[in-house]
C-alpha cells in the first residue's frame, strides 16, 4: 500500500513511559532528513532508547520565530522533517505554533500523527463527563489574573485541564480553596511513570494528602460547577465561625459577606438575615 509523503511531521512522543510510542512515529524518525526538538538532551534519550540517530535541530519558545525561515527553505529545498516537544503532543502548551502558520502560508504539507498526551488521560482519570472538557493549559504567573481565571474555570459548567508546575501547586489549590471550597478537584501525578497518582477530592482536602516536598508532574481538573442540589448544607454555626474568620483577616461585613457567599453558594441577602435579623 503506497503512503502519502509530507514534508513535515507533528509526532508525540511519550510522557513518561518510553514504550508509549506508534510504531509509525519510530518509522517517521527513521525516514526523515532531520528532527525539530524542544530540547536536543530529552530528544536524543529517546533516539537512543530505539538505537535511531538522526540529526537533531534546536527549536524552542526561545527561538522559533527567528528559526522559522531556515525551516521552511530546508523543507522547500525537499527535505523532510519531524517536529517533537520533549514530551506529549507538540503544540499542546508547546512551541509549534509560528512554524504551522509558515507552513500553511508557504503551501507546504504537514500532518499530526496521534499519540501520547497528559490532557486525556487526565480528564478520563478524573471521573467527571467527558462530553464536554475545556483545557485551559498553565495559569497565568500574576497573582490577580490567576485568580480571574481560576474564578472563571470553576464556574464553567465542564470540566476544565490545567498544566500545574509543582511549585506553583499549592498556591493554585490554595487560591481554589478561598474561592470555592467545594469545587470538585481531580490531580494527576506523574502520568505513565512509576510514581504515577490520583488525588481526588476538594482543594483542602487534596492539599493535605500532598507531601512537603512536591517533585514531577502534575495535571490538575477542575470539576463542573455543583447544582445548587449538589451545594453543602452548613449549620448556622458554621456560617458564624466562618464569617467571623473572614472578619478578622480584615474584610468588613459587606466584604466577608460576599467573600462567605462565594465560599458557600448562599446568596449574601440570605446569609445577612440568617446572621443579623436579630441585630
Amino acid at each position: 500500500m503506497e503512503k502519502r509523503e509530507f514534508s513535515l511531521y507533528i509526532t508525540a512522543t511519550p510522557i513518561g513511559n518510553m514504550r508509549d510510542i506508534t510504531l509509525r512515529a519510530l518509522d517517521i524518525f527513521k525516514e526523515v532528513d532531520f528532527i525539530l526538538c524542544e530540547d536536543t538532551r530529552q530528544t536524543v534519550k529517546l533516539l537512543n532508547y530505539y538505537e535511531i540517530k538522526k540529526p537533531l535541530v534546536s527549536y524552542h519558545k526561545f527561538n522559533e520565530a527567528k528559526s522559522v525561515e531556515g525551516i521552511i527553505e530546508k523543507l522547500s529545498s525537499g527535505q523532510r522533517a519531524a517536529l517533537v516537544c520533549d514530551a506529549g503532543t507538540p503544540l499542546i502548551s508547546d512551541p509549534g505554533q509560528i512554524l504551522i502558520k509558515a507552513l500553511i502560508d508557504s503551501g507546504i504539507s504537514f500532518c499530526v500523527l496521534p499519540g501520547a498526551s497528559a490532557l486525556l488521560p487526565s480528564v478520563i482519570m478524573s471521573g467527571f463527563s467527558t462530553s464536554q472538557f475545556c483545557f485551559a493549559g498553565f495559569l497565568p504567573s500574576k497573582k490577580g489574573e490567576r485568580t480571574a481565571k481560576l474564578n472563571e474555570y470553576i464556574l464553567s459548567a465542564f470540566p476544565v485541564v490545567l498544566y500545574v508546575a509543582p511549585h506553583e501547586l499549592k498556591y493554585v489549590l490554595s487560591e481554589i480553596e478561598e474561592i470555592s471550597p467545594q469545587s470538585p478537584l481531580c490531580l494527576n501525578k506523574e502520568l505513565t511513570k512509576l510514581y504515577e497518582d490520583s488525588y481526588r477530592g476538594s482543594a483542602s482536602q487534596i492539599i493535605e494528602m500532598l507531601p512537603e516536598n512536591i517533585k514531577g508532574e502534575y495535571t490538575l481538573v477542575i470539576g463542573p460547577k455543583l447544582d445548587e442540589d449538589e451545594q453543602k448544607d452548613f449549620s448556622e454555626d458554621e456560617l458564624r465561625s466562618m464569617f467571623d474568620e473572614l472578619i478578622l483577616k480584615g474584610l468588613d461585613r459587606k466584604g466577608a459577606l460576599a467573600s462567605l457567599s462565594k465560599k458557600t453558594g448562599i446568596k449574601r441577602n440570605a446569609l445577612y438575615s440568617l446572621l443579623f435579623v436579630e441585630e
